[in-house]
């Protein structure tokens, strides 16, 4: 695939990166990462929702690599948690977090709590800004499921393992790849981006 400009994606997560890659591989845009931007600034993640920080991870970086720029932001809301980790899922267990760590933190806050009110949703907003820094596009979806008491599966990152898709009773752990990419939140905010891109693709602009 070629485009006469880039679409740098906002994250440094090489698992993350290869799924949005994948997703967003029908637009026809030729994507990069920020490994292909060693002076990529770290962008400080300070807002409240999963729009403002998919905002900010966009039009900052925009600026910064004068590149068109998509960021993304995605966590987990757990009903009996009030929502929680949000914003928080990647750092839920604190500054040095992993997947694993994070995974046991969840899993010790919900214990007792039964299957049925472990109900969740797994949410993500795209926001894609030109290269000064102005938002183009962007769309939000989510993924509703529920926390299993153990995790299940090797496929996936983050909480994919405890995330269980209740009508398929499998955790994206379990269900792997090509089924997470029709079911999943992220799969979802590519879908409704994918045309706003192609949009942008077909005046030129990107």
């Amino acid at each position: 695939m070629s485009s006469r400009t880039p679409l740098v994606l906002g994250t440094r997560n090489r698992k993350k990166g290869l799924e949005l890659a994948d997703l967003l591989a029908p637009a026809g845009v030729e994507v990069k990462t920020l490994g292909d931007f060693p002076h990529a600034i770290d962008v400080v993640e300070h807002g409240r929702t999963f729009a403002e920080n998919a905002r900010l991870k966009a039009t900052e970086q925009a600026r910064h690599l004068g590149q068109w720029v998509l960021g993304e932001d995605s966590g987990l809301l757990v009903d009996a948690l009030g929502g929680a980790p949000g914003v928080f899922s990647a750092r839920f267990s604190g500054p040095e977090a992993t997947d694993a760590t994070n995974n046991q933190l969840l899993l010790k806050k919900l214990a007792g709590v039964p299957l049925e009110r472990r109900t969740a949703a797994y949410v993500c907003h795209m926001a894609v800004a030109d290269r000064a820094g102005e938002v183009r596009v962007e769309s939000e979806a989510r993924c509703r499921g529920r926390i299993l008491t153990d995790p299940r599966g090797t496929h996936g990152f983050g909480y994919d393992p405890l995330f269980e898709v209740v009508e398929y009773h499998r955790s994206f752990g379990e269900l792997g790849p090509r089924v997470k990419a029709v079911l999943s939140h992220r799969s979802r905010a590519a879908g409704l981006l994918l045309p706003k891109l192609v949009t942008l693709v077909d005046a030129g602009e990107l």
